[in-house]
């Protein structure tokens, strides 16, 4: 794991990780998060649904913002402040998700560092939003 200093960063830097859901993620996620709705883990119940079939959770897409600010940019010793967080379509087991932070705003006084987030599949943005981080930084507070 990489550790990118708040003193390192710049406006415009992003960073991305890619990860193909499947099945033991929608279940293990569902059992950590006690989320089981059957939209997610009932096939027959999904399929009456408007999305004609089981979906991924919402906040397991949304988990892999964290990956990318937590192992990446800034990566070991950001701390989370914020996350807001659109959801614009369902990603579905098999798909691959990315997911992006791309650095929007950089507050040198309090070391915090804004990304624009989005999880894409394809081309198609599934998820978007923005995080807010505290950064590691060379200088202590």
């Amino acid at each position: 794991m990489a550790t990118v200093f708040f003193e390192d960063i710049q406006i415009g830097q992003s960073a991305s990780y890619a990860k193909t859901i499947n099945e033991a993620d929608i279940l293990l996620f569902a059992g950590v998060s006690g989320d089981d709705n059957p939209v997610h883990i009932n096939q027959e119940y999904a399929e009456t649904t408007r999305f004609g079939g089981r979906i991924a959770h919402g906040m397991l897409t949304a988990s892999l913002i964290s990956t990318v600010v937590g192992t990446k940019l800034p990566g070991e010793g950001a701390i989370y402040v914020s996350q807001s967080t659109q959801f614009k379509a369902p990603v579905r087991i098999g798909e691959t998700v990315t997911a992006i932070a791309t650095v929007s705003a950089l507050d040198s006084v309090k070391k915090r560092v804004t990304f624009k987030t989005e999880c894409r599949v394809k081309d198609r943005v599934v998820l978007e939003g923005e995080s807010v981080l505290v950064a590691p930084s060379r200088v202590p507070q």
